[in-house]
């Protein structure tokens, strides 16, 4: 099937899509868990985090320079690996998108009931859901401009407040806390880095629309590469500010909120939920826009049925592929917890990005000479360790819902092939 998508997404464009890959829900819900555990020393263990997770984003900045296409795991998988390893792995990158994009619909509308209570439970809250994928799916629909348009706005939008919380924070820095590492929680590190996984994950999105880019070789690695050290420097010094304001950062149910407040008074509380809404709100719009990109080259691939790679003649989009997830994205955010959706989509994430540095691990196998052969493959392993280690952190109960997703991914597959 003939990609048949606008090429339009410049450097800026990949950029807007990984850090809202980067900054969603995750920035105003974790903080509060990572000081719990960890402490003053919670502003190094995003650092290490980061710099684990940095070894999976160079990994995929690698990738995205040899290939040119929509897909981008599914088109790596699948160059690598064959058609059904390529559609598992892009099964699950897509599984771990909309899990996240449910999980955090249900975060959006917890910081919403805090201005508007009537969202906060019952038919209501349903309803609010409902309309924020709606209005989302419509965004999408409207074609690559008006979603783009959405996202680089509600990023702005975001990001700005959260650069004046930093330059005010800036003087509260306890400094003498932060670099004191003597009293160190070694004993809660790997417990502590599998939750803040949560934090690094999403960048995988901008890979994905790589059909829609005017220099995807160039602007895709140079896009990830900059979304990623701004990420690891915007969480360590939100923490470091959060820690140093808070005597009791653990306990609070909405850190920077109420780190805010310390600083700016009432109206810094409200500047910081309503921060909180539009980053969600930014997050969920980048995942709406790359999802849909990951079934759309499943069905070129003729992985799934071709009713999935239907374009919009008059946007150019894969409309029905938005209206899928839409509905998927729905039934999940309403039946699921934050927690437990959050859990699934790392899970699920970890072992897409697994799938990839191995096949990135054959692609640099090739090179001539042990040296060279050895020096291009450290990343890709240390990314490849880095995903089995994480991913032996998580639950049974959570390796068996997933373990579901594969069955039924595998189901869907043969299905389409027989129907093919």
């Amino acid at each position: 099937m003939k990609e048949k998508l606008s090429r339009s997404i410049t450097t800026l464009g990949f950029s807007v899509l990984a850090i809202n890959g980067f900054i969603g829900a995750g920035i105003f819900l974790l903080p509060a868990a990572a000081a719990e555990s960890t402490g003053s020393f919670s502003p190094w263990m995003f650092v290490i985090c980061g710099l684990l997770m940095s070894t999976i984003v160079l990994s995929f900045a690698q990738l995205a320079s040899y290939y040119r296409g929509t897909g981008g795991p599914v088109l790596y998988a699948n160059e690598a690996f064959g058609p059904l390893v390529g559609f598992q792995t892009g099964w699950l990158l897509y599984v771990g998108r909309v899990t996240a994009l449910a999980a955090n619909s249900n975060a959006l509308i917890i910081y919403l009931s805090f201005l508007f209570p009537i969202f906060s439970d019952g038919i209501m809250h349903g309803f609010a859901l409902s309309a924020v994928i709606l209005l989302l799916t419509a965004s999408n629909v409207f074609g690559v401009r008006s979603a783009m348009g959405t996202i680089s706005v509600l990023t702005f939008l975001k990001l700005a407040p959260l650069l004046l919380f930093i330059v005010v924070g800036l003087a509260w820095i306890d400094v003498d806390q932060i670099f004191s590492v003597k009293d160190a929680p070694l004993d809660k590190v790997s417990t502590s880095l599998l939750l803040l996984v949560y934090a690094f994950v999403g960048f995988e999105g901008a890979v994905v629309p790589a059909g829609e880019a005017k220099d995807p070789k160039k602007s895709i690695p140079r896009a990830l590469i900059q979304s990623v050290i701004f990420t690891i420097i915007l969480y360590f010094l939100v923490q470091s500010i959060t820690v140093s304001v808070l005597e009791q950062a653990g306990s609070s149910k909405a850190p920077l909120s109420d780190a805010a407040g310390v600083m700016f008074g009432s109206w810094g509380v409200l500047l910081l939920t309503i921060t909180a809404i539009l980053s969600i709100t930014g997050n969920l719009a980048a995942t709406f826009f790359a999802a849909p990109r990951m079934t759309y080259a499943l069905a070129n691939e003729k992985s799934l049925p071709a009713w999935f790679g239907k374009i919009n003649e008059k946007y150019k989009v894969p409309a029905n592929s938005i209206y899928f997830m839409s509905a998927l994205a729905l039934v999940l955010a309403i039946s699921g917890s934050f927690v437990w959706l959050a859990i699934i989509s790392s899970l699920a994430r970890l072992i897409g990005f697994a799938v990839c540095m191995l096949a990135l691990i054959k692609l640099k196998s090739k090179q001539d000479g042990l040296v060279e052969k050895v020096l291009q493959m450290f990343v890709p392993l240390l990314g490849l360790s880095v995903c089995i280690w994480l991913s032996t952190q998580a639950s049974n109960q959570a390796w068996m819902l997933t373990l579901g997703f594969i069955v039924l991914g595998t189901g869907l597959y043969y299905l389409a092939r027989i129907k093919r």
